[in-house]
């Protein structure tokens, strides 16, 4: 995996900036008619959190009528003020979306996650595939298995269908912080699948509201950004007045429509985890359907009942902040030790705002390669949505693999590895 370049960047390391994913030789099979329901869950989710973004930050009626707090969302840190009344292309806010599910211990798919603003790891779907063939090529033979090849087509045509009205032609670009960025990899991975250069911050130019792309033939006009920075490193003039990464005048350029950032400018509002736990009734309140995928049960720390719960339950609780990603910041009630919950007692009183708790999830186990033999080790499953004018979803996803014995974290941040996962058609 080394050697194809294919690495992510663990910034807590010491010694070393680049590390392999670990693969496990053993796929994850998906029947069709599970992969049907995950399929068509996480296209109403999205199509859920599409309109709550559009309601939030136009008329708020969802806020009004008290089905969700109006102070979650306005107080939110992903908040951004300056993106009411605005409405993106196709009223897509979330272009590209990963939904993080596990399988719980009675056959049920649970939704764990929203990632909502910049969600990685695609390009592993796409390279596990490749390396399972290369290395088994008849393991597969006379199986019928979804292809996973064509996502970064279907990415490209969602992006220019999203295009600034009267573009017919629209370029398309790939923004990236750059070379230091934990998903480095995949940023060039995309870029050569999409057929589209990769751009970075000081490649870019704004003049007269609109956004070109400095070349050795000079400036050529860009009319879509695929943009794998966060929002406040966007734009000095807009947010962060220090960020060296953004391009000044971008976000005013997008304001006035000449220009399509995708995911829309925003959306970690929808992927908050205090949020998270209001999707049923977002979905509920839109859509009028019930969710076709659960979510795992969650308690709201910011709520008094929440709050109290999850004080007298914590060594039985998974408790999370509401602002992290990767597994940090996660305690696991039952393997903590009485310190941490007694520190983590004490952060919660003093700031229940800024935490969640669930049950623990007894999540599915799949046959997994070890030093000792095949042994089972828990998995998730992150699939990819990509949408334009309408929703497609990358048949499979990501399937995340706790490698340490018993463990229930399958981040790759935190010791996780990955599997090839197949969809039976």
């Amino acid at each position: 995996m080394f050697d194809l370049g294919i690495t992510f960047t663990v910034y807590s390391g010491e010694n070393s900036i680049d590390r392999t994913l670990p693969f496990d030789v053993i796929p994850r099979v998906i029947p069709a008619e599970d992969w049907h329901r995950i399929d068509t869950g996480v296209r109403q989710r999205v199509a859920a959190i599409n309109l709550f973004l559009h309601d939030i930050y136009h008329d708020q009626k969802i806020l009004k009528d008290g089905v969700v707090p109006s102070e979650l969302v306005l107080g939110n840190a992903n908040y951004r003020s300056e993106m009411q009344g605005f409405s993106p292309q196709k009223g897509t806010y979330v272009h590209i979306c990963g939904t993080d599910i596990v399988r719980d211990d009675r056959g049920l798919f649970r939704v764990l996650e929203d990632n909502a603003r910049t969600p990685s790891g695609v390009s592993y779907v796409i390279e596990n595939r490749h390396l399972m063939m290369r290395s088994f090529p008849d393991l597969a033979e006379g199986i019928p298995i979804a292809d996973v090849d064509d996502y970064g087509r279907q990415l490209a045509k969602a992006l220019a269908e999203v295009a600034p009205e009267g573009v017919s032609d629209p370029a398309i670009a790939l923004m990236s912080p750059g070379v230091f960025n934990s998903a480095y990899f995949e940023h060039i991975f995309l870029a050569r699948e999409m057929g589209v250069p990769l751009v970075e911050g000081r490649d870019l130019v704004v003049e007269r509201d609109r956004v070109y792309m400095r070349t050795i033939k000079g400036l050529e006009p860009v009319h879509v950004i695929y943009r794998r920075i966060d929002d406040e490193f966007l734009d000095p003039t807009a947010f962060l007045k220090h960020s060296a990464l953004g391009v000044p005048g971008l976000f005013d350029a997008y304001r006035k429509g000449n220009v399509t950032l995708a995911n829309a400018v925003g959306t970690g509002v929808a992927d908050d985890k205090a949020v998270y736990a209001y999707i049923p009734r977002i979905i509920r309140y839109y859509l009028a359907e019930d969710p076709i995928l659960d979510n795992v049960p969650t308690h709201i720390c910011r709520e008094p009942e929440g709050l109290a719960f999850t004080l007298e339950h914590l060594a039985e609780l998974v408790v999370k902040p509401v602002g992290e990603s990767g597994g940090y910041g996660v305690i696991i009630g039952p393997h903590a030790s009485k310190r941490v919950l007694a520190d983590l007692r004490r952060k919660l009183k003093s700031d229940p705002d800024n935490f969640i708790s669930q049950p623990i999830v007894n999540l599915s186990v799949c046959p997994t390669l070890t030093r000792t033999g095949v042994e089972p080790r828990h998995v998730d499953l992150r699939p990819f949505a990509v949408t334009g004018e309408s929703t497609w979803v990358l048949p499979g996803g990501l399937t995340r693999v706790a490698l340490r014995r018993g463990s229930l974290i399958v981040n790759s941040s935190q010791g996780g590895g990955s599997k090839d996962t197949w969809v039976l058609v």
